[in-house]
C-alpha cells in the first residue's frame, strides 16, 4: 500500500497507541523524532526515563500515559527479550491444543459415518472420558480440517 501512513501501520501491526494524548513527557511534543502514536517508543521512553534518570515508576507511568501494571509488564518483558519483548503479541492459543491425536482418536471413534456430526455431544464425551472441556464449535472445525486434507 503505497499511500499508507504510519498511523495506519501502527495500528496493522498493533503498536498504535490509542491514548497519544495521554503522554505528557515533554519531549514527544517538543521533537519530531518521538511519537506518542508509537506505542512501543512510548513503553522503550517510560523504562529508560525510570531506568537512566532515576523516576519513580508510577509517575513514569503517568508520564506516559500508561498504567503502573502496563509498567511492569513491559518492564519485565523488555528484561526477557530486549526491545522484541515490546512489541504487540497475538493473544491466546494458536491452534486447536486441546485437539491431541488421542482426543480427535476418541472423536472418530465416536462418529458415525454418514451421519451429522453431533459436536455438542461429542464435547461432553470428551469432558466426562478425559476431563477437558472442548467448545463443539472447535470440534466442527477439527473435523472440517481433517475432511480437507
Amino acid at each position: 500500500m503505497p499511500n499508507q501512513t504510519k498511523r495506519d501501520r501502527l495500528r496493522q501491526l498493533g503498536a498504535l497507541n490509542t491514548r497519544p494524548e495521554a503522554v505528557r513527557a515533554p519531549w514527544f511534543h517538543e521533537s519530531s523524532f518521538f511519537d506518542p502514536l508509537d506505542l512501543v517508543q512510548v513503553k522503550y521512553e517510560m523504562l529508560r526515563h525510570v531506568h537512566e534518570d532515576g523516576v519513580n515508576k508510577a509517575d513514569a507511568a503517568a508520564l506516559f500515559g500508561l498504567s503502573r501494571p502496563t509498567y511492569y509488564q513491559a518492564e519485565a518483558a523488555f528484561e526477557r527479550e530486549g526491545i522484541a519483548g515490546l512489541l504487540p503479541r497475538t493473544r491466546g492459543p494458536k491452534s486447536a491444543h486441546k485437539l491431541t491425536d488421542e482426543v480427535m482418536q476418541l472423536i472418530l471413534q465416536n462418529q458415525h459415518t454418514g451421519a451429522p456430526l453431533q459436536a455438542r455431544s461429542l464435547a461432553q464425551l470428551l469432558h466426562s472420558t478425559l476431563g477437558i472441556s472442548v467448545h463443539p464449535r472447535s470440534i466442527e472445525r477439527a473435523m472440517a480440517r481433517k475432511k480437507k486434507r
